[in-house]
């Protein structure tokens, strides 16, 4: 069974056309959606894709976070829906308050761009249910406002309900030790990668997942998270089809 997945599109997004074409990879059918609608035109989950949206003006995230389709997604998110951001996506939603924490600028005070290692916390949640095991995942980053921050009562927070999802970590798999670690690109607070909303419907990450989805061009690890979200959509799918029948 297809599933319809939509990808905002702001000004200055530049990874919409990977992202599509993961999710088309991974078995969905995408469509884009443009960030003046207030209409979400019937998807069943939504990925906001990396870039520099409305040029990272002010704080990255900050100005895109007011355009109408944030309002249909925030709603859309209060409702279940499952929502994954990705690096300036993801920075959208810690500023649209759908995820915890804040992405301020890199440690170094540059922008960095290179492939990174990352290992999921967790292997049952909508966005890492593909993971095979905690193996380190490569994948690229690309962004100067990537490093995750909150303060140690919310991070402790977040750790003991599970909502960490990713942290950055070394070729063997062993986590990232501290903010100085090379493994960790930007700094973020105890290595984190990606995080997810209390309900564990709505994640972001830093890392581009969408750019690793073709063992020809260095690596398909990132599959696996786009696989995720898509076959989560599918189960959701098939099970309200289900409820509508029996009531029918």
């Amino acid at each position: 069974m297809s599933v319809r997945i939509g990808v905002v599109v702001f000004p200055g997004s530049n990874r919409d056309g990977d992202t599509l074409h993961a999710l088309r990879l991974a078995g969905a059918e995408p469509a884009r959606l443009w960030h003046e609608s207030a209409s979400l035109d019937g998807v069943a989950a939504i990925v906001l894709p990396g870039g520099f949206a409305f040029g990272d003006y002010l704080r990255a995230g900050a100005i895109a976070r007011f355009s109408p389709v944030m309002r249909a997604v925030s709603a859309f998110a209060a409702e279940g829906g499952l929502v994954l951001g990705i690096c300036n996506g993801f920075q959208v939603l810690t500023e649209a308050g759908l995820v915890p924490g804040a992405l301020t600028r890199n440690r170094g005070l540059r922008f960095v761009a290179r492939e990174v290692a990352i290992v999921p916390e967790r292997l049952d949640s909508p966005f890492t249910r593909q993971i095979d095991d905690r193996r380190p995942l490569r994948v690229p980053v690309a962004h100067g406002e990537g490093c995750w921050f909150a303060d140690p009562e919310t991070v402790d927070a977040l750790e003991r309900d599970g909502q960490v999802l990713f942290r950055y970590a070394h070729d063997d798999g062993t986590v990232a030790a501290g903010e100085e670690d090379r493994a960790n690109p930007n700094g973020s607070v105890r290595a984190v990668a990606g995080v997810s909303n209390a309900r564990g419907n709505v994640a972001g990450l830093m890392p581009h997942p969408e750019a690793a989805v073709e063992a020809l061009l260095g690596s398909d690890d990132g599959l696996a998270i786009i696989r995720s979200l898509v076959e989560s959509t599918r189960e959701r799918v098939a099970g309200r089809a289900a409820v509508a029948a029996a009531a029918r």
